[in-house]
């Protein structure tokens, strides 16, 4: 199968996602493109994928911006993009992958077993700045910046809405910043426009269904869907670490 097609069904799937979850496209897509697609250019296309998803559902679902929960998560992400670019070529990206594949896949698998979990009221705004912190940290490393503030929703206990609100608006701001430093950078050029529109094209009716599906979700299932997403991102990355270190 051309890269082309593997470009295009991945953005696909990922889209669907996106749309029901408000994260986790990089996630599904590079799951699909593992298996054909350039990783350099794969890198790309999954900030530009994620970015395109999250402008469609912030136009599609629109659950107000939430700036009471969302402004610490953003001012934490602000600080932790220069530090995840900063220690990129410094990390080991298959060790890093272990060590958040093995956590994700066994924290989440707890919460899944046990549906009453009591919220996580301490650390107020600071906790928050934290985790948007880790988000940011994480957008340059692995391209995965929502598993955290996805995972922190969850424990905070906030309502579906709320929930949404906060992943969207968050992944839709730090994408922006490391899409507008890929451009800087010249990774993403004109010379890629054939692949963005092929990323583009298949991902919008996929996420605009996605969408409709999460309006018609009940409070369980959207935790109970974004936490099963977190376990399969573990998975992935115990995967992927575990091939390249038997490699």
């Amino acid at each position: 199968m051309s890269e082309i097609w593997v470009l295009g069904i991945g953005a696909a799937i990922a889209g669907l996602v996106q749309g029901i979850s408000g994260f986790a496209f990089a996630m599904a897509a590079m799951s699909i493109w593992v298996w054909g697609v350039d990783p350099a250019l794969a890198a790309v296309m999954a900030v530009f994928g994620g970015w395109t998803g999250q402008l469609i559902s912030a136009i599609r679902v629109r659950r107000g911006w939430h700036l009471e929960l969302l402004w610490p998560f953003l001012l934490g992400s602000a600080v932790g993009i220069p530090i995840g670019t900063r220690l990129l070529p410094l990390l080991d990206p298959i060790r890093f992958k272990l060590v958040l594949g093995s956590m994700l896949v066994i924290c989440c698998s707890a919460m899944l077993a046990t549906s009453r979990l009591p919220k996580i009221e301490k650390g107020g705004r600071l906790a928050d700045a934290g985790v948007g912190l880790l988000g940011g940290v994480m957008a340059p490393l692995s391209g995965f910046s929502g598993l955290a503030p996805a995972l922190w929703c969850t424990l905070r206990g906030y309502n579906k809405d709320a929930h949404r609100a906060v992943l969207q608006n968050f992944n839709l701001a730090v994408l922006s910043a490391t899409l507008a430093s890929l451009v800087y950078s010249g990774r993403l050029h004109s010379g890629l426009l054939p692949q963005m529109g092929v990323v583009a094209g298949s991902l919008i009716i996929p996420s605009i269904y996605g969408s409709k599906i999460y309006i018609g979700m009940s409070a369980k299932a959207f935790r109970d869907g974004v936490l099963w997403l977190l376990v399969f991102a573990g998975l992935v990355m115990l995967a992927a670490s575990l091939k390249a270190m038997l490699a």
